[in-house]
């Protein structure tokens, strides 16, 4: 099997399973919680910055600084701190999950179906990375 088709089957099930149910994307393991209660302590200070639109959710289930200009420069080395925390934790809570469900390859669909999930939940006025550009929402 070549390795294009290992990836249309592991994808083929993958999907099947996620239809199925049987990936637990609200797994709650001592992890999860923890990378999610540093998301939510977090968030109060990210969030002036994705209203800004200094900071932008990206396509990939992470964020990115998308204009360091709108972040006055005493500050933008604490929101590039932010930022690269924000990423780890967004790294390691696709990879928690997809632990938790016993199967780690499935990292790649579990942080995309992940980055849909937080674009759709962005508030108005907050900039998400769709097509290769950057939009308001």
């Amino acid at each position: 099997m070549n390795a294009m088709m290992k990836i249309l089957v592991s994808l083929f099930v993958l999907l099947f399973a996620f239809n199925a149910g049987a990936v637990d994307l609200e797994v709650n393991t001592p992890g999860v919680n923890a990378i999610k209660q540093s998301m939510q302590a977090r968030h109060a200070q990210l969030a002036p910055h994705y209203a800004s639109g200094a900071v932008g959710l990206t396509s990939d289930g992470m964020v990115a600084m998308r204009d360091a200009g709108a972040v006055p420069l005493a500050q933008r080395q604490t929101v590039n701190g932010l930022v690269a925390a924000e990423n780890r934790d967004r790294g390691a809570l696709y990879a928690e999950i997809a632990n938790a469900n016993g199967h780690p390859e499935w990292l790649g669909e579990i942080r995309s179906t992940f980055a849909q999930r937080w674009i759709q939940r962005a508030q108005p006025g907050w900039w998400v990375e769709s097509g290769g550009g950057w939009s308001q929402k």
